[in-house]
């Protein structure tokens, strides 16, 4: 099978979030599935700079206001299909956000333009070769079911939602520069609240719909959680499926990690450990060295851990977090910092550090609010370092819970919070700081987690079955 991907971001080259991860390691876990997929992406300039030699494909002369081409070529490993146009792409900093740190105003057109391109080269072409399904994720993807049905409709189409927060949402008047057809703006269509939504396009039009987890696709059936548009997915339950994201594991390894000292069992921590307390400026400590590695937003519950940190300090514990987001919450987690022992805050991001975290920490904690997969708690688990997880979407499907029947069974991997709050974050803290001093549980709980399976090789089987159903059909 030709499967095209769509995405807006892709590991290596550019990367924003957990979207990314799985764009860059689903091509290659698909290809033991004997299925083919070539990922297109916008040209952004480090995007451009990784694809080098690449050979023109197509060309037009006015795609939506300018010319472009699509570009063939392979980098890290991934065949790729890259959209360049400049009026677009060609922009330093930020994929989505503009240097005021808005949302650039052309977003609708730069993510319509990406899925008017899947929808010409699975019509069209690119070189001789067509999909035989394209797959589109999130709402930057979300047009491309549309233009397939409305100028393709033989070619099935995949939707896979990976953060339903986001929607792509455009004003009503934007309809004839985002090529849409005024007669599909009613609640049955595109339409949503007056507005355009990208996302709700690709729900209503895509032949099968996807998410990361089994139980984030439950919680989108809910008004709880799909932000508006758990009516549209009710109506669609029948294709919805939730197939579980994995992580690379030749990427996140600790055995041959080059960012870290390597390691094969929970022992090997120990250097590492020491390491990452130097580099946060933490001295030693008889609790456990906590780690957060996060976006700093209410989504992920950091203003609740704010509040219940000093359980984790005040019985020995430490905590290093890494994370940039929120400003407010930036300026909070810093004063925390400068009050507590303990508490050590790196403000940005570091894919190196974000590493040797891993392999330092003792514990990831990871209080989110809802999450429809989450990857750091399967970092976590390949490093053997413990995650402490609120009870949703993905962190629910990926942690076996250190409750009496786990511990004494002998398969817990983590911790699960549920309801979430800062009083049930305080006592989950005093739980692993106890859980920690029990060093025969503890180096049990990180065994299991290294041996837990990561990988994409379960979830590559259900893709490439999918897309078998659907073009065979």
């Amino acid at each position: 099978m030709k499967i095209l991907s769509v995405a807006s971001e892709c590991a290596p080259f550019v990367k924003t979030g957990g979207l990314a991860d799985v764009a860059g390691a689903l091509p290659p876990a698909l290809s033991a599935e004997g299925v083919k997929m070539t990922t297109l992406l916008p040209g952004y300039p480090a995007v451009m700079a990784a694809l080098d030699k690449g050979k023109e494909v197509r060309a037009t002369g006015d795609l939506f206001g300018a010319p472009a081409r699509v570009l063939a070529g392979k980098a890290a490993g991934l065949d790729l299909l890259v959209l360049d146009a400049p009026h677009f792409y060609a922009r330093s900093g930020s994929i989505y956000l503009g240097p005021d740190g808005r949302d650039w105003p052309d977003n609708p057109e730069r993510y319509a333009a990406l899925c008017w391109a899947a929808m010409e080269i699975a019509r069209d072409g690119a070189d001789g070769w067509k999909p035989d399904l394209v797959h589109a994720h999130d709402w930057q993807g979300g047009l491309a079911p549309y233009f397939l049905k409305k100028h393709l409709p033989g070619v099935p189409s995949v939707l896979t939602i990976h953060n339903i927060a986001f929607q792509g949402l455009a004003p009503a008047d934007r309809m004839a520069s985002l090529r849409l057809d005024p007669g599909d703006f009613h609640a049955g269509a595109f339409e949503y609240y007056g507005k355009i939504s990208a996302l709700k396009a690709g729900l209503i039009y895509a032949s099968r719909l996807t998410t990361v987890s089994p139980t984030y696709a439950r919680e989108l059936l809910t008004p709880e959680f799909g932000m508006g548009l758990d009516g549209v997915l009710r109506q669609r339950q029948a294709d919805l499926s939730g197939i579980l994201n994995g992580i690379d594991l030749d990427v996140w390894n600790p055995a041959t990690d080059p960012a870290v000292t390597v390691y094969t069992a929970p022992s090997g921590k120990a250097p590492n450990r020491a390491a990452l307390r130097d580099e946060f400026g933490l001295g030693e400590a008889d609790g456990p060295l906590c780690v957060v590695i996060s976006r700093l937003t209410e989504q992920k519950g950091l203003d609740l851990l704010l509040e219940a940190v000093p359980a984790l300090t005040g019985r020995g514990g430490q905590l290093a977090l890494l994370g940039t987001g929120n400003r407010s919450l930036e300026d909070a987690w810093r004063a925390a910092a400068d009050r507590l022992p303990g508490l050590s805050v790196r403000i940005g991001y570091d894919e190196e550090l974000s590493h040797r975290m891993m392999a330092g920490g003792d514990a990831i904690i990871i209080p989110s609010r809802f999450e429809p997969c989450g990857l750091t708690q399967l970092y976590g688990l390949r490093y053997g370092t413990i995650p402490l997880v609120a009870l949703t979407g993905g962190l629910a499907d990926t942690i076996i819970p250190a409750s009496d029947a786990g511990i004494r069974a002998g398969v817990a991997t983590g911790l699960q919070i549920h309801p979430l709050s800062a009083d049930s974050l305080r006592d989950g803290l005093a739980r692993l700081c106890a859980l920690y001093s029990d060093r025969s549980v503890w180096t049990r709980m990180q065994e299991n987690a290294m041996r837990h399976p990561v990988g994409w090789e379960v979830s590559a089987a259900d893709y490439a079955a999918l897309y078998g159903a659907l073009t065979e059909a």
